[in-house]
């Protein structure tokens, strides 16, 4: 008999170790990615074996792969008649028994199943021969603005409850939507600051303000950051789907609460304003709002002053027998008191108009010996 060379003999005692190390369909395996082509992922086992892995299953929702070389995945071994080592990240109820259900219970492996049909409060799951239930609570993104038809669609769940040799199962699917928008947190609270220009998209309107969208979490546009000017509607100038930019006004982690603002990215008109209306400047605007203290007139985009109630004369243009004898929406003649662009306040008065002033100066300027002589301007120049 022909003698085996010691160098052979280390080769096969060390196979022999992997051949007792190899994974056993079931097994699950926690190794490194070699290689990825067009279909497949390639995963390490040994020096003579692959595993493979369906590129499908680590790409997102947009094709985008999510694990590149030298990445860590985790993943189970399936069963194969064709010798080759394949795997998944998740099982489908079609290849997984009771046995590879209950493991995939225990260790929080993703399962596929097909919504079969809506039942009293959720769905009934097919998983393969095995049927589970998924609570409304935990199907879909709980941020969602309705709820799609899911029944027929074949979705990633959860096992939260395996009793009774699998006569009963219940299952999510929410789970994975959380899971991806904790990521995402992880990565805005990371990159994103107080003060910085971000851009997303509309989601929703109301009356309060907008739901904007940034990369999967919502954040809070209030209607009175969206412009300087006074917006009374933000229907009539955003809408679902249009892309804004915004800055971030406020980041609040430990509530999820992010506020942006519109109007931080225009220019500040109160730089300007006390040059652009100096003391006893004469102008007209409109009522914007209405107080017990007094009202407040427009001027400019982002500007109102105040008439306080006490510039109200009852022998005034505005006199009447309110307090405060101007209603929303009026025009107004006023003239500037006091401007104090540090405190962003104009103080008003009630005022004649400047027709009313040229109206006055002609009657002023009328003289007794002149053809237009006028005894009322005459009767003015006296007092």
């Amino acid at each position: 008999m022909k003698s085996i060379p010691s160098s052979d003999w280390s080769q096969l005692y060390e196979d022999s170790f992997k051949t007792l190390n190899a994974p056993k369909p079931g097994a699950w395996v926690e190794t490194r990615v070699l290689s990825i082509s067009k279909d497949t992922v390639f995963l390490e086992l040994d020096g003579k074996n692959e595993g493979l892995l369906a590129r499908e299953e680590v790409t997102d929702k947009n094709g985008e792969l999510t694990v590149k070389v030298g990445d860590t995945v985790k993943a189970f071994l399936l069963p194969s008649e064709s010798g080759e080592r394949i795997f998944t990240t998740r099982l489908t109820g079609e290849t997984a028994g009771l046995e590879l259900l209950e493991q995939a219970y225990r260790e929080g492996l993703p399962v596929d199943g097909l919504v079969d049909r809506e039942i009293k409060g959720g769905f009934e799951v097919k998983l393969g021969e095995f049927r589970a239930f998924c609570p409304y609570s935990q199907m879909g993104d709980r941020r969602a603005e309705a709820t799609p038809a899911f029944v027929g669609m074949r979705l990633p769940f959860r096992i939260q409850e395996f009793k009774d040799d699998g006569r009963k199962i219940v299952v999510s699917n929410r789970v994975f939507h959380e899971e991806a928008r904790q990521k995402t947190l992880s990565q805005l609270k990371a990159n994103l600051k107080e003060g910085q220009t971000v851009r997303g998209t509309v989601k929703s309107v109301h009356d309060y303000g907008a739901f904007i969208d940034l990369e999967g979490v919502q954040a809070l546009l209030p209607v009175s950051e969206y412009d300087r000017a006074r917006v009374e509607d933000l229907r009539t100038v955003l809408s679902v789907g249009q892309e804004i930019d915004a800055v971030i006004l406020k980041l609040d982690w430990t509530n999820d609460k992010l506020t942006l603002s519109r109007k931080s990215l225009q220019a500040d008109p109160w730089t300007e304003a006390a040059a652009r209306f100096p003391e006893g400047t004469k102008l007209t605007g409109k009522v914007v709002r209405v107080a017990s203290f007094g009202a407040f007139v427009g001027l400019a985009p982002g500007i109102d002053g105040l008439i306080y109630v006490s510039e109200f004369r009852s022998d005034g243009p505005y006199s009447g027998d309110r307090n405060v004898p101007v209603k929303v929406g009026q025009t107004v003649s006023v003239q500037v008191l006091s401007v104090d662009p540090a405190n962003r306040r104009i103080a008003l008065k009630p005022a004649t108009s400047r027709e009313d002033d040229e109206t006055t100066a002609k009657y002023l300027s009328g003289s007794k010996d002149s053809d237009s002589y006028n005894p009322f301007a005459a009767l003015l120049k006296k007092k």
